[in-house]
């Protein structure tokens, strides 16, 4: 079959538990070869969303398509051709990265095994550490050999649910330098993270909050459709000023950032008239451009809770 333009085409996809929507009719669309950073509070219904598409759950409403296969009926086909890293190690801790790998392979009856098995550990720099128990290795590198467990059947589509969790900073760059480097070769890759920096090296982005589609586009166009102006504030008792500004009419988040202070509000009038209201000579505003953390805050605060 010729493939599709888009590796995800889903529309309405919606999954329910008992009387708790989880997931509410959700349209998306990722591109063949995009990195697509998947956003939101736990309990979203993110991992839900993502267990639809590969196959392992079956949506209550919607239709669409996972890499040209039906997401409703040919489930089955779609497992065959998705790679699904899990947020919590699934594979098994008393055997060695080579016989975790070894044994993936033979689920998905990969072709020339032993060579595959080579090259996944070659790859993702495990051939060193090929005999170690998995229950010995440290979050970065399961979290390397979850990456080749999930890469060892050629998948089309590889979809990650908060892969860097608990990893140090530079297993997490180097994680996402083979992303890009997937990506580049022309895997698509959707991501779910709660890491803002993450976010920013993603194609496009979406937002989800209470099982809500909130906010999608590229960065620059999740920036600009927020409509959040932001002020920066520094210098001396921050924590009194950030007490005076709370509940001032136009301000909706005060937030810490370090030495400094990021005030917001989607009433730009308001807002100002709220910050010229405690100026006094020892801080020094300045207007700056609201970040993904600021704007996806204000979209979680003004999200309605789907347990209420």
């Amino acid at each position: 079959m010729n493939a599709p333009e888009f590796a995800i085409d889903v529309t309405g996809v919606t999954k329910r538990f008992d009387d708790k929507t989880v997931v509410n009719a959700i349209d998306l669309r990722v591109r063949r070869g995009e990195i697509y950073g998947f956003l939101g509070p736990n309990g979203s219904g993110k991992t839900t969303f993502i267990r639809m598409l590969c196959g392992l759950l079956t949506p209550d409403a919607g239709t669409g398509t996972c890499l040209g296969y039906d997401v409703r009926s040919q489930q089955a086909d779609i497992k065959r051709h998705v790679g699904y890293m899990t947020q919590r190690f699934s594979y098994y801790e008393d055997l060695s990265i080579r016989e975790n790998l070894d044994f993936i392979a033979r689920i998905y009856d990969v072709p020339d095994r032993a060579a595959s098995v080579e090259r996944s550990l070659e790859r993702l720099g495990l051939a060193n550490r090929s005999a170690q128990l998995a229950g010995q290795l440290s979050g970065g590198w399961k979290q390397r050999l979850a990456l080749a467990a999930c890469l060892i059947h050629s998948p089309q589509l590889l979809l990650l649910d908060e892969p860097t969790a608990g990893v140090d900073p530079k297993a997490r760059r180097e994680f996402w330098d083979e992303i890009h480097q997937l990506a580049a070769d022309g895997l698509t890759v959707l991501i779910t993270t709660h890491y803002m920096d993450e976010a920013e090296r993603c194609h496009r982005l979406a937002y989800l909050a209470y099982g809500n589609l909130l906010a999608r586009g590229s960065l620059d166009e999740v920036l600009a459709a927020a409509n959040l102006s932001t002020w920066s504030v520094t210098g001396p008792d921050l924590r009194a000023l950030s007490a005076a500004l709370r509940g001032r009419d136009g301000v909706e988040q005060v937030t810490a950032f370090g030495n400094t202070l990021h005030v917001s509000g989607h009433d730009d009038a308001k807002l100002e008239a709220a910050v010229n209201s405690v100026r006094d000579p020892r801080h020094t505003w300045t207007r700056i451009r609201a970040g993904l953390e600021d704007v996806f805050i204000g979209l979680m605060d003004r999200a309605k809770d789907n347990f209420k």
